[in-house]
């Protein structure tokens, strides 16, 4: 993995919706040069504490992003290569780097090989590219394996060698460009055996390259050690936060700390509270002033965290299982940050300040927790790497006094104080706090 992975805060942002293009046209359009509305918010990204931006879907799509039919165009509803270069030269400038959404498991049904095939049949060039079944006395269009049922997202034979020059030349097309990465879309339904000929083919071009694979569940160290990419999405840890907040359960969140410990002796993983395809943090949890919580075990666990747009800003949504579903968590941004509502800004302080605790800490990257002392409504963990050590205390009940054992500062946190003397952490209701056992931390 490379080495600016280990200091990387991801700011994660669904572009089609952030710049407001229409995520359902009736037909394809002229050129609009929207992307540049992202660039005049990568001052607020490097603001907020990120290093890098995670990009959804950028390339040339029928709707949404995912459903794909050109990977070596930029969508036009964006605008050109020239408006991905000079966002990437601005990033950089910054210090910002940019990984990209690449959605090399299915394309659109309307993508032009797909449509060949339709037309031409089993002896067309683009039929290779896909699992078709031509049931004999049958004219028209061939039988697909699609995604999930998508009738609209049509699978990639990834059994195929031209589907493996297909995605490793698409990604070093943009990684040539300036791009540090990508994040796999659905990188669980592709055989691991796929990556595992890919990513060396563009690791010997990009060896500095940063994969991180879109997986929901099961064994995501077998994954990793099978495929070769560097990291999976953690979605047991992201579970287990808000369900465990919400539950009054913190059983719940050591069980996936635990877990997660486990994970890291393999790799690490991305760490994340929110994303494009979960209903925000903000509208998910029970109580809004349990986001601190959430944030806290996100910026103190090990991880690659990444922050959702908008979340920083206490932006609410949910996600629903119909046509339009995603719509609400992946809204248009306004042209500048200074256009955001006034309430939101309370809470960006908040991520600024454990961003910066995260930033000043390193070693969180690869830490581990152990359990301090643990029940239903209050939880104290030690993260840990080599000597190093930080305390992290949540209550989700009225006040209460929790031990503190070799702490002698609070570094961060809601109605916390230390008692002289007895190491031991006093905390109001819903309190929380970031010990050291030195007083700089």
């Amino acid at each position: 993995m490379s080495d600016w992975v280990e200091h990387a805060i991801f700011w994660h942002v669904y572009p089609l919706g952030f710049v407001g293009a229409d995520v359902r046209p009736e037909r394809a359009g002229p050129v609009v040069h929207r992307l540049e509305r992202l660039t005049g918010w990568l001052d607020y990204a490097v603001e907020l504490g990120a290093s890098a931006l995670l990009l959804g879907p950028i390339f040339a799509s029928a709707t949404h992003g995912y459903d794909t039919l050109d990977h070596f165009r930029i969508d036009p509803r964006l605008g050109d290569e020239a408006d991905f270069d000079a966002l990437v030269a601005q990033a950089g400038r910054r210090g910002l780097r940019v990984v990209l959404d690449g959605v090399f498991n299915h394309v659109s049904r309307r993508h032009p090989a797909f449509q060949e095939a339709c037309a031409l049949g089993p002896s067309a060039p683009g039929a290779r590219l896909f699992r078709l079944s031509w049931p004999a006395g049958r004219g028209g269009e061939p039988d697909a394996a699609t995604f999930e049922g998508h009738g609209d997202l049509v699978v990639l034979n990834h059994e195929a060698t031209e589907v493996e020059t297909l995605v490793a030349d698409a990604m070093i097309h943009w990684l040539d460009r300036g791009a540090a990465g990508f994040r796999l879309d659905a990188a669980y339904a592709v055989p691991p055996r796929f990556w595992a000929r890919v990513l060396p083919r563009v690791r010997e071009r990009r060896p500095d390259a940063y994969f991180l694979g879109e997986v929901i569940h099961g064994d995501y160290a077998g994954f990793v050690k099978a495929s070769g990419v560097d990291s999976v999405t953690q979605y047991e840890l992201w579970k287990a936060i808000w369900s465990g907040l919400n539950d009054r359960n913190f059983f719940e969140l050591a069980w996936a700390l635990d877990r997660h410990n486990g994970f890291l002796d393999a790799f690490v993983p991305q760490t994340f509270v929110g994303n494009h395809d979960v209903t925000r943090l903000a509208s998910r949890l029970e109580n809004p002033r349990l986001i601190d919580h959430a944030l806290v075990v996100l910026m103190t666990c090990g991880g690659t965290p990444s922050i959702y747009a908008g979340d920083e800003q206490g932006f609410r949504g949910i996600k629903e299982n119909r046509l339009g579903g995603d719509d609400a968590v992946r809204p248009a941004f306004p042209e500048r940050p200074s256009a955001l509502a006034p309430d939101g800004w309370p809470i960006f302080r908040r991520h600024q300040a454990l961003i910066g605790l995260r930033r000043r800490h390193p070693w969180l990257h690869r830490a581990k927790t152990r359990v301090v002392s643990l029940a239903n409504e209050t939880f104290c963990y030690e993260a840990h790497a080599g000597d190093r050590r930080l305390m992290v205390a949540l209550n989700l009940g009225g006040p209460i006094d929790l031990p503190a054992p070799g702490m002698s500062a609070v570094l961060d946190g809601r109605d916390a104080a230390l008692l002289p003397g007895a190491q031991r952490l006093r905390l109001g209701s819903a309190g929380w706090a970031i010990l050291s056992p030195t007083p700089g931390g």
